[in-house]
């Protein structure tokens, strides 16, 4: 029987997938064996030793403490793509307050609504203020050509839109749902130089914090517009509220606000509305819920934040799951102490992923507990873990 404790209200859709004969699912639930989530803060939890997986239902994980879940050998998993449609519509959105001034227009209509018989004049005369360009024929730069950023960058070219995209680690599947209208720009400079609009799709990270600062605003096209629908620290705040103040870009639309954005006109700040649809939670809740059950049964990891990707199928009746650091001849002396102990392996795989590797290891033999215990003596593994398949 598995343990999952919740720490948020997860989508039933998503819960109604643990089947109840095998897992125990509550949000007070001692010793788990995994957390599902959502927003709640991680940080200050104590992990019980049972713990060997969280389960984020969204994107983002800065709410999860990774560092530690790696040393412990805790498989953090996200559900990127699960939100994607929700984003990818605001984003749309996005496009087109960016472009026109609706949002100031309704204020202002707003405003007169007591002039009575006055007001069909007075939006005649007062139009005219409010007005913008039309998104057809216009250039969008896409950074970050993830789950979102190719719908956005799709969805763009269907409505008129020369779109070209930067990734510099565009995946395979993701260049596959990619159009083909999409043009390459071979860096960022290159493509914030040309852009009217550009919409930003990457993560939060040390190398992506602070990406569009002074010096970026500099190279954009004046009147440009910038969207950031994905993280508020890809875009270095004080600088965009000066480039605004001056008019070298016309429109920020984003969907983290803060006091100092909510106090500039040519901000326009959503109340991170982003992934807040019922399907989106649905679909994150589920995302997550397989992934966590493919992990605790198979040992599969799929969608991992700190552990890279390792999927086999089980073709014998026994495995071993090796987390380890990624150093010289782990596999080595793996394979050693199962020899010794006359077991044989009948497939492996190894992957790794930064400073940490996974081993899926299957077995005709039963592997004793001595063995288990040898293993997790060996410097460099994390944790270890026996799975038996049921005949």
């Amino acid at each position: 029987m598995f343990r999952i404790r919740t720490m948020n209200k997860i989508s039933p859709k998503g819960l109604e997938l643990f089947p109840r004969d095998r897992y125990e699912v509550a949000s007070e639930l001692p010793n788990p064996d995994a957390i599902l989530v959502r927003s709640a803060d991680l940080h200050g939890l104590e992990f019980p030793e049972s713990l060997k997986a969280i389960a984020r239902a969204g994107a983002g994980f800065n709410n999860i403490p990774v560092p530690r879940c790696s040393d412990r050998g805790v498989v953090v998993f996200n559900t990127p793509g699960g939100n994607a449609n929700a984003v990818k519509e605001l984003a749309v959105a996005a496009l087109l307050l960016a472009s026109r001034d609706i949002l100031g227009g309704i204020r202002w209509g707003a405003s007169i609504a007591e002039k009575a018989d006055e007001v069909p004049d007075l939006v005649e005369k007062g139009k005219a203020r409010f007005e913008g360009p039309e998104l057809r024929g216009k250039i969008l730069g896409v950074i970050g050509l993830g789950a979102v950023g190719v719908m956005v960058a799709n969805d763009a070219t269907a409505l008129g839109m020369k779109v070209i995209g930067y990734d510099p680690y565009i995946s395979v599947d993701a260049a596959w749902n990619l159009s083909g209208q999409v043009e390459r720009a071979e860096t960022l400079e290159g493509l914030l130089a040309r852009s009217d609009y550009v919409t930003l799709h990457v993560p939060l990270a040390d190398g992506t914090r602070g990406l569009l600062d002074a010096q970026k605003f500099r190279i954009m096209k004046k009147g440009a517009r910038i969207i950031n629908l994905a993280r508020g620290g890809l875009v270095n705040e004080a600088d965009i509220i000066a480039a605004l103040t001056a008019e070298r870009l016309a429109f920020y639309v984003t969907d983290f606000p803060t006091a100092e954005l909510l106090a500039c006109p040519r901000a326009i700040c959503i109340p991170h509305l982003g992934a807040s649809t019922p399907e989106a939670e649905d679909n994150c809740a589920v995302m997550a819920v397989r992934q966590l059950m493919d992990f605790l049964e198979s040992g599969a990891i799929k969608n991992s934040v700190n552990f890279p990707r390792c999927v086999l199928d089980q073709r014998a009746p026994h495995r071993l799951l090796v987390a380890n650091r990624n150093i010289p001849n782990m596999v080595g002396q793996i394979t050693t102490i199962l020899a010794s102990a006359e077991i044989n392996i009948t497939d492996l795989i190894n992957h790794h992923r930064d400073e940490y590797a996974y081993n899926i290891i299957d077995t005709e033999q039963s592997i004793p507990l001595t063995v288990l215990e040898q293993l997790v003596q060996v410097e460099g593994i994390i944790r270890c873990r026996l799975i038996s398949k049921t005949p």
